[in-house]
Order: structure tokens, then C-alpha cells, then sequence
């Protein structure tokens, strides 16, 4: 992608909108240039190979406590006053809101900053994603298993300034795979991600659920029931995901969050410290927030005490609090949440968990989880793509698939053991660093037909 966007243009847009604004309007513009390509395959062969890039601006006016948004692809001049005029028009319909702040000064942007922009993924071409896909194929092919996924890089930058003279700015690659390797009665899957191509193995990932859907074929039947299971970084990261947004500290404050009440309290085992940290060598995603302030690291469990929440700038001036940098871009009805999270893990081996296991359920991956009790925070799902029954500390095959009805809180009071953390990607909620779990009565309600 030739890039059209640095900070002497950026700095004129934020001219030519100043200028097409009324004198009392504040502004912050959000400039974004993405390119997205994406390699898909099923049946064992490529079927779609796409490509998109876009330039989008997005201009938020501030008046007399309203504010609106606006956006557009067109950063001509014209484009440029269409979009300030539709987003002042915007502004001056809205209710005025009393708790409304001036928009952020330059110093809050703060000096933070973090490289995640790699020149060899940004070079990946189709011809190298479809010589993964290749890989990925021939993995399960001598077993006559049938491979499904998808192979795709990125590379984006962001600016966001505004009137008050804060300028942000970040630029970034990603690289993802994702592959379900299906038999006559099994099915297996492995997916990662990460900024760097280099980083990733889709033939290691493909191997792995090959191996999966080999080692769990003609699955046998067992109770549904609560027993010991260990969850593997992927299902720990779509269970932990539904707890994440409640650490948002406007959802404590309108009494949408199962931490109401709660913050202080030891409510998780010893085991158990959670931190959002966008510093940490694993994670992805910009320094600063919607707003354009520096995120901070924020410690938001430690060992089972919940500690902190994270704050956008108008949720802290409510809550008398300092803003941590997790804010949404404005308006929204969210304030913030925890988007970096990194779940210290400890030393212990999925091998080693399953072989100090007498009986209990391995599990791959989760799907189609919902939320049953907001406050006891208890989620209902599946598992797929690879559960296996253990016995005497060996996986005996796989199992059909269950339906659980779980807390998280009794969750993460029944840690047994932690692997090593790993950045992991599952299907219900965004990258996480997170370790594999063992973990004591584990509620599976129902077996699924499949």
C-alpha cells in the first residue's frame, strides 16, 4: 500500500475542517487508511482471494455539550466540508449533556508509544498466503481429511487530532489463519494471529487439528455432568471475554456489571491476576483511545482481588477517578473497556495437566456462548472441534460434544493449574494473552448431537 496519509496531511484535513466549522465547535478528526487482504479456502482449495483498501475520515463536533459524528471516503475539499457541515448539523439536533468534557488537550495524549508495524508482512503476497494454504492442506490430506480457512495480512495507520492541539498517531501490520480440519464424524481447528506474518505457522496449526479431528473420530458418548476440565487458551479467551467488558468502569456506575459491589473484594482464586497491558511484547492495538489519550497499564485482578477498573475521561470526572486511556470514540453508549488483556499464566503443561487428570474432559474451542446471569456472571455453550474424554492421565478419544451452564466467577475460583500465557485467537471474542486452565467442576448440562 502506497500510503497517502501522514501527519502534513493529516494537519491540513484538521485546517480545512477548522475552517469549514463555526468559530464555537470544537473538532476531532479520525483519519484511517487500511488494506485488508484475505485468501479463503474450503474443500481443500482456494475459492476467494480479495483485497481492500479504504481512507476514511471521521469528524466529531463538539457546541454548547453536544457532540456527533460524521464520516466519510472523500477527503477532497469538498468531501472535507460536507462531512464537517453533516456532523455540525448532527451536533446542534442532539440533546445538550451536562457531564459533556471540552475534548482532550495535547497533554493528555501523552509520550507512549509501541512498533507494531512490520515492512515483510505488509509485503505478504497472495502467491506466499496461498503457498500456507498449500501447507495447510497437505496436512490433513494423507488422513483424507477435508481443510477449510482462511489466510488473510493488514496493515493499517491511524491519526486522530483535534482543535485542542492533541495529535496520535499509530501504524500497524496483522497476519491471521484459521483452519477446521473435518473427517466423517470429527472435525478439528487451530487458529492465531499476531502483527508479524513471521510469527505465525499455519502448517503447525493445520497439523494440530488434523490431529485433533484423527484423535477424536467416532466419538463415544459420555454423561453430561461436572467434572474436572482443562480449557485450552482459545475456549479460556471466548469464556473470559464476556467478563472483560464488565472492568468498563461506566458499567459499574450504572449498575450493568457483576463487579457492582464488588470492586475491593477478593472475588477469584489466589491463582488469578489479570492486567490490561498494550505495552506487553504479545499484544496488538494503538497507545491511545477514541479520544487520542495515552492507555495505560492497568491491573485489574491480582491474585484474586479486583483491583481496578479502566476509564475513559468523562467516566472518570463522574467517578472522581484519573482517566486511564480506554476510552470509546465518542459518542457511544459504552464508555471503555479492557481491549489488551494479558492473564498471567503459570508452569504448567497441558501435557502435564492431562496426565495428572484421573478423569475428566480436554476442550479445544467454544461457540455460541450467551449470557444466562449477568451478575453470578454464568455463560451457556458448546464445545467443538476437538473434546476428548481423559481417564488415568491419557486422552481416550474424543467425546460428543456438551452444552455447559457455567459461572466465571466459580470459574476462576477453581483453577487447578495455569499453563504458560500464549497469545491466543478464538471466535466469540477478541486476541488475548492467556494460559490454558485446569480446572475442578465444570458444569456440562447436556450432550449435544453432534
Amino acid at each position: 500500500m502506497s500510503s497517502r496519509l501522514d501527519r502534513e496531511r493529516a494537519q491540513d484535513l484538521l485546517r480545512q475542517a477548522r475552517h469549514a466549522a463555526p468559530a464555537d465547535t470544537a473538532l476531532e478528526l479520525t483519519i484511517e487508511e487500511d488494506r485488508y487482504e484475505l485468501t479463503r479456502f474450503a474443500n481443500n482449495a482456494i475459492h476467494q482471494n480479495v483485497a481492500e483498501a479504504t481512507l476514511a475520515l471521521s469528524v466529531r463536533a463538539q457546541a454548547e455539550q453536544r457532540t456527533a459524528r460524521a464520516s466519510t471516503h472523500r477527503l477532497d475539499a469538498h468531501g472535507v466540508r460536507e462531512v464537517v457541515d453533516r456532523a455540525v448539523r448532527l451536533t446542534r439536533s442532539q440533546s445538550p449533556d451536562p457531564e459533556l468534557l471540552p475534548m482532550a488537550a495535547a497533554r493528555d495524549a501523552g509520550a507512549a508509544g509501541v512498533d507494531r508495524f512490520d515492512a515483510d508482512t505488509a509485503a505478504i503476497t497472495p502467491a506466499q498466503r496461498a503457498e500456507a494454504v498449500a501447507a495447510m492442506v497437505a496436512a490433513g490430506a494423507h488422513d483424507g481429511l477435508t481443510a477449510a480457512g482462511i489466510c488473510a495480512t493488514r496493515q493499517s495507520q491511524t491519526m486522530l487530532l483535534n482543535s485542542e492541539g492533541l495529535e496520535a498517531a499509530y501504524a500497524s501490520t496483522g497476519a491471521e489463519f484459521s483452519v477446521t480440519m473435518l473427517g466423517p464424524s470429527s472435525s478439528g481447528w487451530a487458529k492465531g494471529g499476531g502483527p508479524r506474518w513471521g510469527e505465525l505457522d499455519p502448517a503447525a496449526g493445520a497439523r494440530m487439528a488434523a490431529q485433533k479431528a484423527r484423535a477424536s473420530a467416532q466419538p463415544s458418548e459420555v454423561p453430561a455432568g461436572r467434572y474436572t476440565v482443562i480449557l485450552e487458551p482459545a475456549a479460556v479467551l471466548d469464556l473470559l471475554g464476556f467478563a472483560m467488558w464488565d472492568f468498563g468502569a461506566l458499567s459499574v456506575l450504572d449498575q450493568r456489571s457483576f463487579l457492582c459491589d464488588r470492586v475491593g473484594t477478593k472475588l477469584f482464586g489466589d491463582n488469578v491476576t489479570i492486567t490490561d497491558d498494550v505495552f506487553h511484547p504479545q499484544q496488538t492495538g494503538a497507545p491511545f483511545d477514541g479520544e487520542g489519550v495515552a492507555r495505560q497499564r492497568v491491573v485489574l485482578v491480582e491474585n484474586g482481588w479486583v483491583k481496578n477498573l479502566v476509564y475513559a475521561r468523562q467516566t472518570a470526572a463522574r467517578a472522581g477517578a484519573q482517566p486511564t486511556g480506554h476510552g470509546f470514540p465518542l459518542p457511544n453508549e459504552y464508555g471503555e473497556g479492557p481491549v489488551n488483556v494479558v492473564f498471567t499464566g503459570g508452569k504448567t503443561a497441558v501435557e502435564e495437566m492431562i496426565a495428572t487428570t484421573p478423569r475428566g474432559i480436554l476442550v479445544t474451542r467454544l461457540w455460541y456462548i450467551r449470557e444466562v446471569d449477568p451478575y453470578q456472571k454464568i455463560l451457556t455453550g458448546m464445545t467443538r472441534d476437538g473434546t476428548f474424554l481423559i481417564e488415568e492421565g491419557r486422552l481416550r478419544g474424543g467425546v460428543r460434544n456438551f452444552r455447559f451452564n457455567q459461572s466465571m466467577i466459580a470459574l476462576l475460583n477453581s483453577i487447578e493449574a495455569l499453563s504458560p500465557a500464549v497469545r491466543a485467537s478464538g471466535e466469540e471474542a477478541f486476541d488475548m494473552v492467556v494460559p490454558a486452565l485446569k480446572v475442578g467442576d465444570f458444569n456440562f448440562t447436556e450432550v449435544t448431537r453432534f
